[in-house]
């Protein structure tokens, strides 16, 4: 009996619909279609340009360009070592540093904050994600990187001075303040897509738990963060990938050395910051191509980040769910 009013109505619906609905229904899919398929297509001739421009390289290096330190244009040498070393301590030191100030700001302005202010500063948070790099490349030379060299390197040196991480003079320029140009640029994103993942927990799960008994910690600690950990999750990732490929502001305060030192606060470089230093300069074709293979890395980094990422984020739903 349902099936056959479902097929009445599909009937009727179909005898009614206009020309102009039929054609606009399959305009609709076509546009959609195209449109996905035009950013597949967008990314695999990223791909392949990236591993032609590449090839040179890799045929003259090897794999041994991963981990060799060598970077001399002068005689045809080079290698990403120390390159791909920056990349990764600074992109995860800044991610270490932003992602509980990321939640943080999140749960503030979602469960928090008076609602009289939750407007004027969640608006000023996302503001920052519009600052150009360049401008927060230029603040961190003249703002951040002296009051950092002055006043938070001696405190660190003093008290943590005896690692190697932390050993050495203090310094304006350097991995650290990279670091925290590099933080400065992850929190907008995250803390926006934190807080808009907080206010979409349904009002009845924290009323409920709040009517049992438990404080507003207990409430967010087991039931906000619970219900959208996966999201948090995708949140920090994306603002990891914004980090990887920072290229402006990082070359304005990390230093741009091409030597490896154990210290975080020595001069160092990344992989978009020497990209972004040497191409419009390089000299010889195989420099070029040893900078493209650079892109290449950095490249295959941010995939991998992201597949892991996606896999957490799968995780997450399937206990949510109550898989395994």
């Amino acid at each position: 009996m349902l099936a056959r009013m479902d097929a009445t109505a599909s009937s009727i619906t179909t005898r009614t619909r206009r020309l102009g609905d039929r054609i606009g229904d399959r305009l609709l899919h076509g546009l959609t279609a195209a449109a996905a398929l035009l950013s597949v297509a967008l990314v695999a001739a990223i791909v392949w340009r990236i591993i032609d421009g590449a090839v040179p390289a890799i045929e003259h290096f090897g794999i041994d360009f991963i981990w060799s330190t060598d970077w001399n244009p002068v005689q045809n040498e080079f290698g990403a070592a120390q390159f791909i070393i920056g990349t990764v301590v600074t992109s995860f030191g800044a991610l270490i540093l932003a992602a509980p100030l990321s939640i943080a700001i999140g749960l503030f302005l979602s469960e928090l904050a008076p609602s009289s202010v939750r407007g004027p500063i969640g608006t000023l948070v996302e503001m920052l994600a519009a600052v150009p790099s360049v401008v927060i490349g230029l603040w961190g030379i003249f703002v951040m990187a002296p009051f950092v060299s002055q006043h938070i390197e001696p405190f660190l040196i003093d008290w943590l001075g005896w690692l190697p991480l932390f050993s050495g003079p203090a310094s304006p320029s350097g991995v650290f303040p990279a670091m925290l140009v590099l933080t400065i640029m992850i929190i907008p994103i995250s803390s926006s897509i934190c807080r808009e993942l907080f206010i979409g927990v349904p009002d009845e799960l924290e009323e409920g738990s709040l009517a049992l008994g438990a404080t507003r910690w207990e409430m967010v600690k087991g039931v906000v963060i619970p219900s959208v950990k996966g999201g948090v999750v995708a949140a920090i990732i994306l603002g990891l990938g914004r980090a990887f490929g920072e290229a402006i502001a990082v070359t304005q305060v990390i230093g741009n050395s091409d030597q490896l030192h154990r210290s975080i606060f020595a001069p160092g470089d990344t992989l978009a910051s020497r990209l972004a230093n040497q191409y419009q300069g390089a000299v010889t074709d195989l420099q070029i191509s040893a900078l493209i293979y650079l892109a290449l890395i950095l490249l295959v980094i941010t995939f991998v980040t992201n597949v892991i990422a996606q896999l957490i984020v799968r995780r997450f739903d399937l206990q949510r769910a109550g898989g395994s």
